[in-house]
């Protein structure tokens, strides 16, 4: 028979229920067997009913076979739990759980030795047992809360940081783009700006040309006078004499 797996729970030795073929009846009938109804004045089977609904039996199945572990109801002693607190110590060093931080494997050997200190509790007490219970339900639903809190959390802070990468890889993009326009731009203008110093360069030569022109008329206008002025003088010149 292959033990299942090490728990810091103290379990009864496992029992034969049935075959693979006829589990479901066989484990009806033990159900019925084991579990009496509340009315029967049976102070150790009420104690070992309240101890399965707080820790429900184990169950495997081995060469067709199926074996069920009970959690044991024979009373702690103080050395027991002074082996409860060497087995936690051995286990945690054994796993290589964690000291500090989130460690599920410390959370998972911390969650075995409460549950057997409820057992131990509540085979003294029933009562005691059924509040540490409560205490323990409680705290799993917080811890299960801040769970989901945490995962939250964490999708939501990788959401920001894919929307943050994307929005990095548009700007880049846009940045590239723009630069390129920029390069463009400046091309052109360059382009605009020869075209303009030439323009100017043709114009200045061109004003420079007609002012040449002119002043050539101009002068030649004037020497044009002066002539036609000296031959006047000489024709009206001996009419006088």
């Amino acid at each position: 028979m292959i033990p299942p797996l090490i728990s810091l729970v103290k379990y009864d030795s496992p029992v034969l229920v049935s075959t693979t073929k006829d589990k479901g009846k066989e484990k009806g009938g033990r159900k019925k067997k084991d579990l009496p109804p509340v009315e029967q004045k049976s102070g150790m089977t009420q104690t070992e009913d309240i101890l399965n609904s707080i820790l429900p039996p184990r169950e495997w199945t081995e060469d067709g076979q199926l074996w069920v572990q009970y959690v044991s109801s024979t009373p702690a002693t103080r050395l027991d739990v002074i082996n409860l607190q060497e087995k936690l110590d051995q286990q945690l060093q054994l796993r290589q759980a964690r000291e500090t931080g989130i460690c599920p494997v410390r959370e998972e050997l911390y969650a075995q030795c409460f549950d057997e200190l409820i057992r131990q509790v509540t085979i003294n007490c029933a009562e005691r047992g059924l509040l540490l219970l409560r205490v323990r339900d409680e705290l799993r639903m917080t811890i299960a809360a801040y769970q989901t809190l945490y995962e939250s959390s964490v999708a939501f802070g990788m959401r920001k940081a894919l929307q943050t990468e994307q929005g990095k890889a548009d700007m880049e993009a846009r940045i590239q783009y723009l630069e390129t326009e920029n390069k463009e731009l400046e091309k052109q203008v360059n382009e605009w700006k020869m075209k303009c110093e030439s323009i100017e360069k043709r114009e200045n030569e061109r004003r420079q040309a007609e002012e040449k022109k002119h002043k050539e008329e101009v002068e030649y206008l004037t020497r044009h006078a002066k002539q036609l002025k000296q031959q006047l003088e000489t024709v009206l010149q001996p009419g006088k004499k």
